[in-house]
């Protein structure tokens, strides 16, 4: 990978994935895979500090 993109593009793709990894803890959660759940889960936490630091940090 070796476009290079501007912090607005960034933050894009940030959330473009943070909706990504949200859909896909519904997803397993309805199926019933508690560890594909659990993995998502920890992703869209991370994605959630990058794009607002310190506001998840209770939970």
């Amino acid at each position: 990978m070796t476009d290079v993109v501007d912090s607005d593009e960034l933050l894009r793709r940030i959330q473009r994935a943070r909706a990504f990894a949200a859909q896909e803890v519904q997803t397993w959660s309805v199926q019933g895979d508690a560890v594909r759940e659990v993995a998502y889960e920890a992703v869209l936490r991370v994605l959630d500090e990058i794009v607002a630091p310190g506001r998840h940090a209770a939970k």
